[in-house]
């Protein structure tokens, strides 16, 4: 096992497996006193920067069948972070023509030249993660040698890449993009015996083929080229004999760095919520249900313990349907129509609400505790879904899965609905999500039943006041503080609703 020096900034430890809850960050966060603004910076940075901005990258470098994909495989499996992507830069070989192709079932196609692979692509690509956006990576099909048509992978929200190729520490700008590099080394005649098995069972060649093949491209390309990549990399890997030790150095490594980064996560979004000291009535982008006889009752209702889940469900959609009134009497996309009344007479600039131009994304569980009541005040409308839990152990939020309509940037209002946030982490989070979709952040409403003010204010902390915020029940820092409404930091509204 040859294994050269890593960053040594911070000890190398192990930490334990993730788990995920739907609960919101640790409650033990929410410090709703203003003496903890001595303890933060002069200035909180007024843009959110979720994890996959700074995804962590590994590249994988080696010789054709050195066993690269079997250790990046088992690097993957073994931190257990299920928005790890693993980036073959097999599928970024170039489309050949006919006559290349013809060349290549002859077994007369050099695919083991760097200026086979479109390099510049996979860095675009590489790219586009590293800064958080989402990208396409092609697919290819080693039977037909062509690039899959009309197929692609998309990929979004990763915090840990993993790319492998044979020439994945070759070029000079994806080694830049690299967190930690790594060459698996294999002696060259167990690199034959690996491919002609790999080739014969998995790509439909024969022996004879890809003996030719070895000997007149693979063979020489590795030692030319890919040999030389050795002296990039950060750690050599065997991957003939036991090379259990050396994997399990490197994962145990991977997993400090990620710990770091998630703490370092935490720690941001923590101070968000301590810097606006703006009395939240004073707020001009947050709007609160009229406090009448009415919205007081069905509050009262709705918290008390003995209220059966039917009814819990009845009044909850009853003051869920005064809340989507209060948010469309705030609609600015509208437009002026002349119409015919019912009895013949014509009236010119009526306004007109577009609700074909509005749509919903919910926070799943919590935000489709809305579902019924926004059927009913607007049935055609379009909903998305987006998946974000909280690490069980840490509270980190993490984007799980996102389901968005295809064209949901072309909306001129688009409602982030969640019945229930203690931090706001989640709804910040999800902001994000929309940005990185091209959605205009004046264009995002968000549609709250119950919130805190630490977590409306992280909120605007992290987006400024450009987001409009309608919440039926506001909990207010002092009422927390006093120890009045400790219960409205755990999690009831989609639980109660449906009954789990």
């Amino acid at each position: 096992m040859s294994i050269m020096p890593m960053d040594d900034d911070y000890p190398i430890s192990t930490i334990s497996s993730q788990e995920s809850s739907t609960n919101d960050l640790d409650t033990d966060s929410i410090d709703t006193t203003n003496t903890s603004e001595s303890s933060l910076t002069e200035s909180v940075e007024s843009k959110y920067m979720p994890p996959w901005t700074k995804p962590y990258i590994i590249g994988i470098g080696g010789a054709s069948g050195s066993g690269k994909t079997s250790v990046a495989a088992k690097i993957v499996s073994s931190i257990n972070v299920p928005w790890t992507v693993l980036i073959s830069l097999d599928n970024f070989y170039n489309p050949l023509s006919p006559e290349e192709r013809q060349l290549a079932f002859n077994n007369n196609f050099d695919f083991d030249d760097p200026a086979a692979i479109d390099l510049d692509l996979a860095y675009e690509c590489l790219l586009n993660l590293k800064e958080g956006r989402k990208t396409v990576i092609p697919k290819y099909n080693f039977v037909e040698h062509n690039r899959v048509p009309d197929q692609s992978i998309t990929i979004y929200a990763a915090s840990v890449i993993v790319i492998e190729g044979i020439y994945g520490l070759f070029d000079r700008r994806l080694l830049d993009l690299m967190d930690l590099k790594i060459y698996v080394d294999a002696d060259l005649d167990v690199c034959l015996a690996r491919r002609l098995t790999r080739d014969i069972i998995s790509r439909g060649r024969d022996l004879e083929g890809c003996l030719i093949s070895w000997q007149k491209f693979v063979r020489p390309n590795t030692i030319k080229y890919v040999r030389q990549t050795l002296h990039n990399a950060d750690v050599i890997i065997p991957s003939t004999g036991d090379n259990t030790v050396a994997v399990n150095l490197l994962i145990t490594h991977i997993k400090t760095k990620l710990e770091l980064k998630s703490k370092q996560h935490l720690k941001e979004l923590i101070h968000l919520g301590l810097s606006d000291t703006r009395l939240i009535n004073e707020i001009p982008v947050v709007h609160q249900l009229n406090k009448g006889h009415q919205i007081r009752s069905l509050k009262t209702m709705l918290l008390n313990k003995n209220l059966s889940r039917a009814d819990f469900i009845f009044y909850f959609d009853r003051i869920a349907s005064i809340l989507l009134s209060k948010v469309l009497d705030h609609m600015s996309y509208t437009s002026k129509v002349s119409i015919e009344t019912q009895n013949g007479h014509q009236l010119a600039d009526q306004i007109l609400c577009r609700f074909d131009q509005i749509t919903a994304v919910n926070i799943i569980p919590s935000g489709d505790c809305f579902m019924h009541s926004l059927k009913k005040t607007i049935p055609n409308i379009s909903v998305s879904k987006i998946l974000i839990q909280s690490d069980s152990k840490t509270g980190e939020p993490q984007l799980h899965c996102e389901y968005l309509a295809p064209n949901i940037s072309q909306f001129k209002q688009v409602y982030l609905m969640e019945s229930q946030i203690i931090t706001g982490t989640s709804i910040i989070m999800a902001i994000r999500v929309l940005l990185d979709h091209d959605v205009k952040i004046e264009n995002i409403t968000i549609v709250l039943y119950m919130a805190t003010e630490v977590g409306i204010k992280r909120i605007l902390n992290a987006f400024g006041d450009k987001i409009n915020i309608f919440v039926a029940h506001l909990v207010s820092n002092k009422d927390i503080h006093d120890g009045n409404k400790q219960w409205a930091l755990k999690r009831f509204v989609d639980v109660k609703y449906f009954g789990c």
